[in-house]
This record gives C-alpha cells, structure tokens and sequence, in this order.
C-alpha cells in the first residue's frame, strides 16, 4: 500500500482479554515499526488520538487501547476500576502483542497508569511521554489523607450508591452531544470537537445518544497506592521520561510542586495556551516535541 493510500485508511479494531473482560484497542498498521502505545484519559477513548496517530504512524507501530469501562471496552462487572486493574491489562496488552520494550504517550489517567507501569516493569518501557499524568497534587493528596479510611470508605460506598441510580445522560442527538464536548474544552476546534463527539457516543435503543464511558469509572477508590509506595515506582522508571503540562491547566506542574523529585530521567515541557488536553490544544507543538525527545538518545 503506497504512503498516500495508507494516510487514507483509519486503524483496524482489535480485541485481546483481561481478568475475564474484552477489551478493545485500535492498530494503525506499520507492523515492522517500533511499537508506540498511546493510552487516553478517564471519560476518554482511544480515538481521541487520532490527530498523534496520524502525524506518527508512518514511523511507528501504533496501538491505542480503551480502558476498561471506556470506549468499545467492556465494563467491569462490579463497577470497580481500580488502578491495579488498569495497570494489569497494560501489562496484558504488552504481554500479549510482545510490545516490549514499547513507547508509551499518555494522557491524564493513561499517563498515571503509565508511570506506575514503567517502574513496575522498567525494563519493558523505552521511552515514556506522560501528559498531565502524576495525578492529585501534594496538596490534594494531603486534603484527601485527612479524611480516615471510615470516612473514605464511607464516601465511596455513598458515591457507589448514588451511581447505581444514575441513567446515563442521554442526547437528543450528535448535535447535542458535541455541544457539550465543546463546553468541556474550549480550546477544541469544532471539527475535534465533533470528532472526538462521533467516536465517544454510542446510540440508544430509542435513538437518542450517550458516552461510552461507564458512569462507575466516576468514582474514586477509597484506598490506593501510597504517596511513598508511588515515589518509590517512579524512582525506578529506567527510560527518558517527558513530562507534558498545559500552561493554562488546573493540573499541578511537578517542577512547582516538588513531584519531580523522585525521577532519575525525567525534565518538564510546559506549553503556551495548552489546557489540560494538551496533545489537542497545541498539536503542532506537541508532535514537534515529541518526534524530538525521541529522537535524543
């Protein structure tokens, strides 16, 4: 297939399996290529990488999964979605398609999953790019911890119940649904936008529209990783890691917030009039950056 036919074709659906569920990503083709993992961020899915997948594919095997409880992945069962969870099916999905060592770009939730991945496994991970992907900042963490494991406990099982009772919201139409895309980013263009709205909804059985997303993915664990267990893995994280934040973000920068501490081979890229989708807001500059940082040995 020539280079001008292939930029025309979309990514193949897949599906491989973990801890019973089936779980969905999408190959860009380019098998002979270095594997380069792209994983998205909570209420997201994989085709909000489309824009990246396009600009790299040609020089990449690229991969994007949908999380469990996200996109065309099944939901779990239970409504739990722990981050033992999310990290066991990445590890699954490098184990199953013998992607390691892979690159990884994520975002948000993906780049908290990630990191954590990378220290688990430091030898399986050859360049990381995390976007807005550390988490809670120190001060968010703290506030949380102030609150006794009843308490966090007693929250979740609150939010559990109220989730349970929740109908997901439904959308008169695609036109509905991608206003509402448009009011969560400002920074989208329209025709993101849309996109982003086409492959985020599905239709109902009475013809209206609602995101992919399992409500359940909403709640926060009662209990995690420690702060110091976490430290710990990103300290063990042996490749070059890039650590992306949006100038105009309500995510904490970890050169600011000390977080960048714990990491042997990490540096901070800050972007000009970039929110928390950075990958989005200032794409051009963000490939740039990237096809750099790869390319430094």
């Amino acid at each position: 297939m020539t280079a001008s036919a292939d930029a025309m074709t979309g990514p193949t659906s897949r599906i491989f399996f973990s801890q019973r569920l089936r779980l969905h990503y999408v190959d860009w083709g380019n098998p002979a290529a270095p594997p380069l993992l792209l994983l998205h961020g909570g209420q997201d899915h994989c085709r909000n990488w489309d824009w990246v997948a396009e600009r790299l594919r040609h020089e990449w095997h690229i991969i994007a999964p949908d999380l469990r409880g996200h996109g065309d992945s099944q939901w779990s069962p239970d409504g739990n979605y722990s981050m033992a969870g999310y990290i066991y099916d990445l590890a699954q999905l490098v184990h199953q398609q013998q992607l390691a060592p892979v690159t990884i770009i994520a975002h948000s939730l993906g780049g908290n999953i990630a990191l954590r991945y990378a220290g688990i496994y430091p030898d399986k991970v050859a360049k990381l790019v995390a976007i807005e992907g550390l988490g809670p900042s120190p001060k968010a963490l703290a506030e949380r911890l102030k609150r006794t494991i009843a308490e966090r406990m007693q929250k979740w099982i609150d939010e559990q119940r109220a989730l349970s009772g929740r109908v997901a919201r439904r959308y008169a139409s695609i036109e509905e649904a991608f206003k509402r895309m448009q009011e969560a980013n400002r920074h989208l263009s329209p025709e993101q936008a849309r996109h982003l709205t086409q492959h985020g909804v599905n239709q109902n059985e009475d013809g209206t529209y609602s995101w992919k997303f399992d409500n359940y993915v909403r709640a926060w664990p009662p209990y995690d990783m420690t702060v110091p267990d976490v430290e710990q893995l990103w300290a063990r994280i042996a490749c070059p890691t890039l650590l992306v934040y949006g100038k105009e973000s309500w995510a904490s920068n970890p050169l600011e917030d000390g977080r960048i501490a714990p990491f042997r081979r990490a540096r901070v890229e800050s972007f000009e009039k970039a929110g928390h989708w950075v990958h989005h807001d200032r794409l051009d500059a963000f490939i740039d950056t990237v096809r750099a940082f790869f390319r430094e040995g």
